[in-house]
């Protein structure tokens, strides 16, 4: 995906950041568990995917399409990973340090996947 159209840009942004202030609203609303259920939402990959097709067509239209979905499985499993990550040390360590201790987790275990699945 080395050309992005502005448009496609924009409009990830807008759907990522409504996903964001959904979450936000569920939690206050309904309880911080709910609020953690939404957002585990996929808003960035179901963003890309509806706006891959202003920048790709026909057959690569397809071709892209499948290769962000083959990522986002490993994106989406690494996630569900850091998010017991997190659950465990947060509590254990505060939350500042749970934080950065999860997401070094995810920066380490996604490069680590890259470099698997890129050969």
């Amino acid at each position: 995906m080395a050309h992005l159209s502005i448009s496609a840009l924009l409009i990830r942004f807008l759907l990522g950041g409504l996903a964001v202030v959904a979450c936000t609203v569920v939690a206050k609303k309904l309880g911080e568990k709910a609020g953690g259920i939404f957002a585990a939402f996929p808003a960035v990959y179901l963003a890309a995917l509806l706006t891959i097709g202003l920048d790709f067509h026909g057959g690569q239209l397809i071709s892209h399409s499948i290769m962000l979905s083959r990522g986002a499985i490993f994106g989406m499993a690494i996630n569900i990973i850091v998010a017991l990550i997190a659950g465990y040390l947060l509590p254990k360590v505060g939350w500042k340090r749970g934080i950065l201790q999860s997401m070094a987790f995810w920066f380490t275990i996604s490069i680590v996947v890259v470099i698997i699945t890129s050969h």
